[in-house]
């Protein structure tokens, strides 16, 4: 940690040349997402004449690196919604000379006393749970209001033909299973034969898809506020009931359908999303997007599932991914595909 220490401290200094006496101190990893190394550190320097003090947050690539697209749109995403009604730790710097930390990262403000609540559970917010739950949804329904086109991301990401949305996501999320399963997976691949024979009605915009909305991935202050929005890695433009049926997976509430993410009711949450997006929830678009999300959680834990078999990152999150949430979404989906309506198969 000492040669992390010394080594984003020169970067820093690099970054900031009108900075004196610049010390990184109090590094601290978070292990917790296996996309990307996080740290914590605390920088103090002279500035004007003045002692200064800030906390940051630096996401570094594992060894197992993502494409540089990916980590180029994560930094875009917070750069697209700061400042906004939807909020996100101010970006600082993207860095993709490896030559600094060996493998390219970013950094951005810490945001400091607050909590992610933890997802699996009944009830993460106690107290709060109806506000953090109002929050919740009005902030989703803004990324969803926002036009890609006034954002960073914009330029970077190429929007699908609405009528195409549901089928670039389901085969890059079907193509992940062919490369990773580690055997069989009935459940699974019966859903994926469903929503290719039952596709969904054209999206009704392409907006920004945060691609991993839920509790868990936004922080939350002792006053109940929500502070922060993170984990963007998956963000792309494509129709925004992915986002929403990713939000209602009762996977993040330990099964409690009616209350998902351990927060207000659903039909609350929907009608909350619509009232801010300006967009419409479809039930038989939504029920699809439903299902997709189901098959998304089992291509990633079935994904976290080999990487941590092959080595290629020891992160101990992929393990418990991998034994608790495949087991977890696989009993979901049966269920889901149980109560479906009876439409065609193949």
């Amino acid at each position: 940690m000492q040669d992390f220490e010394q080594r984003i401290a020169r970067y820093l200094a690099h970054r900031m040349p009108r900075a004196r006496d610049l010390r990184v101190e109090d590094v601290e990893r978070f292990h917790g997402g296996a996309s990307r190394e996080t740290y914590r550190l605390t920088l103090r320097y002279r500035e004007d004449g003045r002692e200064r003090e800030r906390g940051l947050v630096v996401r570094r690539d594992p060894a197992s690196s993502l494409i540089e697209t990916e980590r180029q749109i994560e930094f875009g995403a917070y750069q697209a919604f700061h400042p906004t009604p939807v909020p996100v730790p101010e970006p600082l710097h993207l860095e993709l000379d490896e030559s600094w930390l060996d493998r390219p990262f970013f950094v951005m403000q810490e945001i400091t006393g607050c909590e992610p609540g933890q997802p699996l559970t009944q009830d993460p917010y106690g107290e709060h749970r109806d506000a953090v739950g109002e929050q919740f949804w009005r902030i989703l329904g803004h990324i969803h209001a926002r036009e890609p086109r006034d954002t960073p991301l914009g330029g970077m990401l190429d929007a699908p033909d609405p009528a195409e949305c549901w089928r670039r996501e389901l085969d890059y999320w079907e193509s992940v299973l062919d490369e990773d399963e580690l055997e069989p997976q009935p459940i699974v691949r019966a859903a994926i034969r469903y929503l290719r024979a039952n596709p969904p009605p054209p999206a009704q915009k392409i907006t920004v898809v945060h691609g991993d909305y839920r509790n868990g991935n936004f922080l939350v202050d002792p006053s109940g506020e929500v502070r922060a929005v993170l984990d963007w890695e998956m963000a792309h433009l494509g129709d925004p009931l992915e986002d929403l049926g990713w939000a209602l997976d009762p996977l993040w509430s330990a099964g409690d359908a009616e209350h998902p993410g351990g927060m207000i009711e659903r039909g609350r949450g929907i009608r909350l999303w619509e009232d801010t997006s300006g967009l419409k929830a479809d039930p038989a678009a939504l029920e699809w997007w439903e299902v997709f999300a189901h098959v998304k959680g089992l291509a990633i834990w079935i994904s976290s599932a080999r990487e941590f078999q092959e080595g290629t990152n020891e992160d101990p999150v992929l393990a418990i991914s991998s034994l608790f949430c495949t087991q977890a979404h696989d009993l979901i989906l049966a269920m889901r595909m149980a109560g479906l309506s009876p439409r065609r198969w193949t």
